[in-house]
């Protein structure tokens, strides 16, 4: 059996020395093959209205250096029940957003070649569209759990088809989600019109809004999700601004009312078991974080992502061993 490189040892190498890969992992061309791969893109060319997101990776990569090995709210132990390593960023032209979707989408088909699962770092949320084609590539059309203060269905902003409130649109077009198992979480705020809910229902998508949370709690909130969701192959999808900005200063659209880095940490770990097949954290822009709130929040959200990942790995691999 192959031991899974870790961390640096935070007790030998002080936090703000040594690695600066995500958790203070290896880098992919150390390991020379990963189990679970996270990555960033610097891309924020579809945002419409504060920019920044471009440098959320390195970001969250930073605040992450507090992250330890062991998750006692989920009792695992993920970088040693799975290879885990940082594929650093791929380089999105920013000057052409269609190219950039099809980097993306073809990155994201390399790392998650031999079965690898993805957790990507943001980035504005443009990107979800090509990491949703190559999931749907690799699985079929796929469950989708989105977490977002918008619902980013709409139709086009200022002509244009391709930008970060337009993407799951786009994947429905495209036929991608499956439309029996998707939601938004933590969805709030004006709209344009009604028309907005209206064609989102149209698409399929259920709404599990902030006010949701609060007054149904998290049991509740993940008894539905896992319901809707069932056994079918996972995606699932974070922006940042689905917290409130008390925890989550650092984005482009902020919007009152959100959840709390507690409670989307509390249902993140009601999803145990489900089989995910990839993620996404995005929307961190730092220039408008504060103490690292943002940062913090969501390295802490890519490491529960990253530890059921790692706990599904591991009980996959007992079940085809004893099979």
């Amino acid at each position: 059996m192959v031991v899974p490189i870790g961390p640096v040892d935070s007790s030998l190498i002080p936090r703000y020395a040594g690695r600066d890969g995500f958790a203070r992992l290896p880098r992919l061309d150390q390991v020379g093959r990963a189990d679970i791969v996270v990555a960033g893109v610097p891309f924020d060319s579809g945002v419409s209205y504060r920019s920044g997101a471009r440098f959320g990776p390195n970001h969250i990569r930073e605040a992450s250096r507090l992250l330890r090995p062991y998750n006692p709210a989920l009792d695992v132990s993920p970088f040693e029940l799975a290879q885990v390593a940082d594929a650093g960023d791929i380089a999105a032209n920013p000057f052409n957003i269609g190219e950039a979707i099809e980097t993306i989408e073809q990155a994201a088909l390399d790392l998650t070649a031999d079965d690898t699962r993805l957790v990507m770092f943001g980035g504005d949320h443009t990107i979800a569209l090509p990491l949703l084609r190559a999931a749907a590539k690799r699985h079929g059309p796929v469950a989708l759990l989105h977490f977002d203060a918008h619902l980013d269905t709409w139709d086009t902003y200022f002509g244009a088809e391709y930008t970060h409130g337009t993407p799951f649109r786009r994947a429905f077009e495209e036929g991608i989600i499956d439309t029996e198992a998707l939601s938004h979480v933590g969805t709030r705020g004006p709209l344009y019109g009604k028309k907005d809910l209206e064609d989102d229902r149209r698409f399929g998508f259920g709404i599990v809004t902030s006010a949701d949370v609060y007054y149904q709690g998290v049991v509740e909130t993940v008894a539905k999700l896992r319901d809707r969701i069932g056994d079918r192959p996972l995606y699932i999808s974070i922006d940042i601004d689905v917290l409130d900005p008390a925890h989550a200063p650092g984005t482009g659209t902020p919007e009152a009312g959100g959840i709390t880095s507690r409670e989307i940490l509390e249902i993140l770990r009601g999803f145990r078991g489900l089989n995910i097949i990839g993620a996404d954290v995005v929307e961190v822009a730092p220039a408008y974080d504060h103490a690292e709130l943002t940062g913090v929040a969501a390295s802490h959200i890519a490491y529960d992502l990253v530890s059921l990942l790692a706990d599904k790995h591991a009980a996959d691999a007992a079940e085809r061993a004893s099979a």
